[in-house]
């Protein structure tokens, strides 16, 4: 549902809005810096039987604060259960 998505942005933007923060008087993103430390850099997904385990209203989507960027990556590391 695309609607969610935007709907996160909105309310960060709303909860962080530029150019109100200190950091902005060095390079102008200091909400680009709050909002990454609000979402976090990274998310752990179980695989189940070889797929994402996200169930049906889940999913991921990435978000780009301070850009867009030339070029992005995406970085798996895939960890072994030791059940």
């Amino acid at each position: 549902d695309d609607s969610v998505q935007r709907d996160v942005v909105d309310l960060l933007r709303k909860l962080i809005p530029k150019g109100v923060w200190q950091h902005d008087q060095q390079d102008g993103n200091g909400d680009s810096h709050l909002k990454s430390g609000l979402v976090g850099p990274s998310e752990t997904i179980p695989l189940i039987d070889g797929k994402l385990g996200l169930s049906q209203w889940q999913n991921i989507f990435f978000c780009e604060f301070d850009g867009p960027r030339r070029e992005r990556r995406v970085v798996c590391t895939i960890l072994q259960s030791h059940d």
